[in-house]
């Protein structure tokens, strides 16, 4: 029985990121991976807020050049009680034309879209805020804010969706980012 649960505290203790002095926590996507952490979370709260730093590391070229317009996730959450590949809202960032870039990007019965909502500086704090309003959702980036159709009006709980690379291409490279 013990070691049934071996495979289960592994992932708890890797899942686990530990705040530094100013409450950031950070999040690694590690060169050639996909994901910074297997860690679940679930709420039914509808409004959320973040502060979230990119360093250097944000800086970065696909190998097929393409991919480059692709959207990298920063975080959000799932919705309508499904997968969040089928329903969520999230903010998401890319590296474009020397400028990182920060979008929404949304799943809606399995299709996503996405859209930018500013440019950010590296190495600065930059308060982010998602709001599940009803048939809509609402996000700002320093008071920078777009409204977004949800599909589905009512409340549901959510889990939370953490820091991705890609798209096609994993991590060209280590890549962190700080959230609080």
């Amino acid at each position: 029985m013990k070691l049934k649960l071996l495979p289960f505290i592994l992932l708890l203790l890797i899942s686990c990121h530990k705040p530094d002095d100013q409450g950031y926590r950070t999040y690694n996507i590690k060169k050639g991976k996909h994901r910074s952490t297997y860690a679940y979370n679930t709420t039914k709260k509808d409004t959320f807020s973040w502060s979230v730093i990119f360093d250097s590391s944000a800086i970065y070229t696909t190998q097929d050049s393409l991919n480059q317009l692709d959207i990298n996730k920063l975080i959000g959450w799932s919705d309508c009680g499904e997968d969040h590949m089928e329903y969520s809202m999230r903010f998401g960032w890319r590296w474009l034309h020397d400028s990182l870039e920060i979008h929404w990007f949304k799943h809606a019965n399995g299709h996503f879209s996405f859209a930018k909502i500013c440019s950010i500086s590296l190495c600065e704090p930059h308060e982010y805020h998602l709001a599940f309003n009803g048939g809509k959702y609402d996000l700002c980036v320093d008071g920078n804010c777009v409204s977004v159709d949800r599909s589905c009006p009512s409340n549901h709980r959510k889990y939370k969706l953490y820091p991705y690379f890609g798209g096609e291409e994993s991590a060209p490279h280590d890549i962190k980012i700080k959230i609080k």
